[in-house]
């Protein structure tokens, strides 16, 4: 099973959409990562890793305007994905003016939608 994470921070909350195959396993609604224990994506990341038995594919979602991400921990000083033996860093670019008229438009229940997250791909990261 080849078990994908998404993340996106913001400056609001941390989105993650875990998928195996077309099947979601979990979503989470997190507070913002500036507010996090400095390991706690990365202990996150580590738990689930062992939970599901396999390492992880992990992709990143990041915008231009946005410094969130770099809370998270799981860059390098050159934006790179941190190496691990529980996932492997992606970095994927996402369009933030699409997000947002996506999300203006969701009649989900609050938390928001995970739709720009579901429609990228381990292929997307760099």
């Amino acid at each position: 099973m080849n078990t994908l994470v998404r993340l996106a921070a913001e400056s609001t909350r941390t989105r993650v959409l875990i998928t195996q195959g077309p099947m979601d396993i979990g979503k989470l609604m997190l507070p913002p990562p500036d507010r996090a224990h400095p390991r706690a994506t990365a202990m996150l990341l580590e738990g689930l890793s062992l939970f599901v038995g396999e390492k992880l594919s992990v992709v990143l979602c990041v915008d231009e305007t946005s410094d969130s991400s770099k809370s998270l921990g799981l860059l390098d000083g050159l934006g790179f994905g941190e190496r691990s033996p529980f996932y492997e860093i992606g970095v994927a670019a996402r369009d933030r003016l699409t997000e947002y008229r996506r999300a203006a438009r969701a009649t989900h229940l609050p938390g928001g939608s995970f739709r720009d997250l579901r429609q990228i791909s381990w292929e997307w990261a760099r």
